[in-house]
């Protein structure tokens, strides 16, 4: 056990954002249809059908992205912008939702993604909150993310930080310390739902070819920002210097090629899809098929989670950490909980 840390924090530092990526490969994407004229509706974007190959055979990547699979897409729509404070707040007015960050926590249900037999937290770990990132005063050990994480009672999507905190000047930012169940129960509010891996990922690439980021192979060109993220020496000197040390009000970045903005970087987002560490390589025929009946999901490094996918990095993505600010970077995140750089967008069929 981590020295000087509660119980609770050490099941969801289990899902906290570690996997660093690398370049992109050349051969990514083909036969997408003409995008010339972006279509929108209703804060929406129409995402054409086409095909893509999700993820990436380029050697320096890491085994979750790997191999490069050819997936065919069906149009749908999709979110402009990640849901904002601002339309979580109508939702919640609208229905009274009480999101799990403030609700108790449910040691039965918690358990579950234990291994056999561990002890039942103190009662005042159990209380209502989430995941919020503290930067330490100096550098630490980059294996031990206990020294920027922390279990912090009392924070939720109204309070990013914990007591004291609010979303008040914050309405256009997204909103964030959404657990899976919150966001499905908006989507469903909102006549929307969640987006697949494949279909998040194939809207982010956008057709751009033989390039590394959602806009081509220059992190910054002509040096400008096109994504909020980490800058400076992580975790403990955020220098700030595309204008955001947090999140920051969508569409502050330029969108990519489909008109759809914060693809990459501001806040993580959740799929529909749960996750499989060797997802792509059964797709492609060199892994068996995942055994639902054993388990949804499939993460060696924390085979006992029930996890989500989630795509496109966030304000924490920092090239000497965590270079997830890749279309094809993929993660995992506890399906029962959120943190202070979680977010999402919505998608719906196309009729």
């Amino acid at each position: 056990m981590i020295p000087n840390f509660k119980p609770i924090s050490l099941l969801f530092l289990f899902v906290i954002l570690l996997v660093a990526c690398r370049k992109e490969n050349n051969d990514q994407i083909t036969d997408i249809v003409d995008i010339r004229e972006i279509k929108k509706e209703n804060g929406m974007i129409l995402i054409p059908s086409g095909s893509f190959f999700m993820g990436t055979n380029e050697s320096e990547a890491y085994a979750v992205e790997k191999p490069a699979v050819k997936r065919q897409v069906t149009g749908f729509w999709m979110d402009e912008t990640e849901v904002t404070n601002a339309q979580f707040s109508e939702f919640v007015k609208a229905t009274g939702y009480v999101t799990v960050a403030e609700r108790p926590v449910d040691w039965e249900e918690l358990k579950k993604q234990l291994p056999p037999d561990s002890p039942k937290p103190k009662d005042e770990d159990l209380q209502p909150g989430s995941l919020v990132f503290l930067p330490p005063s100096h550098a630490v050990p980059l294996h031990d993310i206990s020294q920027w994480w922390q279990w912090v009672t009392g924070a939720n999507w109204k309070h990013p930080e914990g007591p004291g905190s609010s979303i008040e000047g914050r309405e256009d930012h997204p909103v964030v310390h959404v657990a899976y169940e919150d966001a499905e129960a908006y989507a469903k509010w909102a006549g929307k739902r969640l987006p697949t891996e494949t279909e998040w990922e194939y809207a982010a690439k956008a057709a751009r070819v033989h390039q590394r980021y959602a806009w081509g192979d220059d992190f910054r060109p002509a040096g400008k920002f096109m994504a909020n993220t980490f800058q400076g020496k992580f975790p403990n000197n955020n220098i700030a210097e595309d204008g955001f040390s947090g999140t920051s009000p969508v569409k502050s970045f330029p969108p990519n090629d489909f008109g759809l903005y914060d693809m990459i970087g501001n806040v993580w987002e959740l799929t529909s899809d749960w996750y499989d560490a060797i997802k792509l390589n059964r797709i492609a025929g060199n892994a068996p098929p995942l055994d639902s009946s054993i388990n949804l999901c499939y993460n060696p490094s924390n085979p006992y989670a029930m996890e989500k996918v989630i795509k496109g990095g966030s304000y924490l993505c920092a090239d000497d950490y965590c270079i997830n600010y890749r279309p094809s970077a993929r993660h995992s995140q506890a399906y029962d909980s959120g943190t202070s750089n979680i977010g999402f967008r919505c998608v719906k069929d196309f009729e």
